[in-house]
């Protein structure tokens, strides 16, 4: 009888001793995360510096041309059409796409720990799929106004008014913010309880979610649905309004054709470094780690760098439009 009860009550003890340090173990597991913390795109010093270098320069670069795009296109009467005034849109959410991830990814190239707070992390992924899905319905508009210049010039004045081109500008600025709503609504809400490293220098909820305590089965699928659906089904759209249009060129005259050829060039183009990196971050069933790097530094740096060289460098009427303006700032100094 008294062994019984030593027994009993030496079991008692362990199971509250079993119970007290589960409760230290689930308190600790379930601690709330307020900051994470981006491993970056590698941890040698000497590549650290060739990428501060790069995103430095690319950056400079993408403030300058995109602006310098806005504000030709505002300043010169010349340019003041649809096409213009969509392509100046474009460059201004370029200029805020790059702005969102790449300025804080040049300071943590100095940092030791690359820090961002639990609702920094929000903001960068509500902001990459505001100005992302703005872009998106940006291209269609342009891919869209393209469409009716060449195959129904006639009605192109009559179709392509003010309040249309405003419209489209509207729709693509709200549509950037229904989506970034949506994804937004996916992350918040998540048990964040423990690990918060993204591997990566930016968040974006791909590999943000990655990190809740939950099973995020679900939530890959809903991401590929919505930001992998919405891209892939857009790409295809565009693919597809180009290729009548290339077909509507074949038959015109030599002169108006190799103008056109050339503006739509310009537009595939941008088209293609847009939503080929997309495409396999979201909705590449099978990621892979290395290449998602890789495409995340085209999409930050690489694309809204690009887009200002391609419209300029192959636009006759922007090349000339920033003449007369070098040349208005040249004579104002000299009258000054």
């Amino acid at each position: 009888m008294v062994e019984n009860l030593f027994t009993a009550n030496e079991n008692t003890l362990v199971t509250t001793e079993d119970i007290s340090w589960n409760e230290s173990i689930s308190e600790t597991n379930h601690s709330t995360v307020t900051e994470f913390i981006f491993l970056g795109l590698s941890n040698s010093q000497e590549l650290q510096i060739f990428l501060f270098v790069f995103f430095f320069v690319f950056y400079v670069g993408i403030v300058f041309g995109n602006l310098l795009i806005v504000i030709t296109v505002a300043s010169d009467s010349h340019l003041h059409s649809p096409m213009y005034f969509l392509l100046a849109n474009l460059s201004l959410i370029d200029l805020c796409l790059s702005s969102v991830t790449a300025p804080k990814t040049i300071a943590d190239f100095f940092s030791k720990c690359k820090v961002i707070s639990f609702k920094g992390c929000l903001a960068q992924i509500f902001l990459l799929h505001f100005f992302g899905g703005s872009e998106l319905m940006i291209l269609i508009a342009m891919a869209f106004d393209r469409y009716v210049a060449i195959c129904k010039p006639l009605h192109y004045t009559t179709i392509m008014r003010g309040y249309v081109c405003v419209g489209f500008v509207a729709a693509a600025w709200g549509t950037g913010f229904l989506h970034s709503v949506s994804q937004l609504a996916f992350a918040v809400n998540l048990p964040f309880c423990g690990p918060n490293e993204v591997d990566s220098f930016y968040c974006d909820l791909p590999r943000v979610i990655k990190l809740a305590c939950t099973d995020t089965y679900r939530l890959d699928i809903m991401v590929i649905a919505n930001s992998g659906v919405l891209t892939v089904c857009s790409f295809f759209l565009l693919i597809t309004s180009y290729t009548v249009i290339l077909v509507t060129i074949q038959h015109l005259p030599s002169e108006r054709s190799s103008k056109a050829l050339s503006t739509l060039t310009a537009h595939i183009t941008v088209v293609l470094l847009f939503f080929g990196p997309c495409i396999f971050i979201y909705a590449w069933p099978f990621p892979i780690e290395s290449l998602d790097k890789f495409l995340a530094v085209f999409c930050s740096v690489v694309t809204p760098f690009l887009n200002p060289m391609i419209y300029t460098l192959r636009n006759k009427d922007m090349k000339t439009a920033m003449r007369r303006l070098r040349k208005w700032n040249i004579n104002s100094r000299i009258k000054s």
